[in-house]
């Protein structure tokens, strides 16, 4: 059985793929959970390159029952799990007055309940051996509202924020053995920010930017390692921003 076992959600692509090559270049073998199937074998084959050993978990992290089943499974399967990364999430560029009640409540239920439902899961295993990572992907836009890209608008927004309040909560329930803490990304070169980012002009954007540049999913996929491996670890409840200095607070 591998000695350190990670989940990362969201895994297709982007942030979450970063992610997880990054955590099998640090010794974890990874579970992918995500919904695009295709995608997923691609980030299994780049998890196997960096001599991770992956596990391809094909589901909508929406899905209470699923990740309460994918979780025991992975136990059986591994014997363990160290660190989980809630990073699964959709794009919502409607406002207030276009978007419709289904579409808020999934992109609710895929951020935030999403995250819940996978810390409701891994958390037994975790506090059974007495030590455990959770890292919760949120966006600098819980703190600052919407802002030019189309997935900030005021559902995304509420999201966010949410996770950063399940962040603050778990880490003080499930310590002392789990550590709980998030990550707000600024405006990070994915696929879900692409769009926007062809629309607006990559050079108009970075003047918002102290560091000059656009973050990249490695720029992120590196704190995550650090949030995952660091020790010994004095830090929960706690929220980075990584964002090249765009929101300083």
């Amino acid at each position: 059985m591998p000695e350190r076992v990670a989940i990362v959600t969201g895994a297709a692509r982007g942030i979450g793929r970063a992610t997880a090559a990054a955590l099998a270049k640090n010794g974890f073998a990874v579970a992918l959970v995500d919904v695009r199937r295709a995608e997923l074998e691609e980030t299994a084959a780049l998890v196997r390159g960096a001599g991770g050993e992956p596990r391809v978990l094909e589901a909508d992290v929406t899905g209470f029952a699923t990740a309460q089943r994918l979780a025991a499974e992975l136990v059986t399967a591994w014997g363990r799990i160290d660190v989980l990364v809630n990073n699964a999430g959709i794009s919502q560029p409607k406002g207030l007055l276009e978007i419709t009640e289904d579409e808020w409540d999934r992109t609710i239920d895929t951020h935030l309940k999403g995250a819940f439902n996978w810390c409701r899961a891994a958390a037994p295993a975790m506090l059974a051996q007495r030590a455990g990572r959770i890292v919760n992907m949120s966006s600098v836009s819980a703190n600052t509202g919407a802002g030019t890209a189309a997935v900030s608008r005021s559902a995304y927004c509420a999201a966010k924020a949410g996770i950063l309040g399940l962040t603050r909560g778990l880490a003080k329930e499930l310590a002392p053995h789990v550590t709980v803490n998030a990550i707000c990304p600024g405006l990070i070169a994915t696929d879900l920010t692409g769009g926007m980012i062809a629309r607006e002009g990559a050079d108009t954007l970075v003047r918002g930017i102290p560091l000059a540049r656009l973050g990249t999913p490695e720029d992120i996929a590196q704190v995550v390692v650090f949030l995952a491996t660091v020790t010994p670890c004095f830090m929960t409840g706690e929220v980075l921003d990584v964002d090249g200095g765009q929101y300083v607070n």
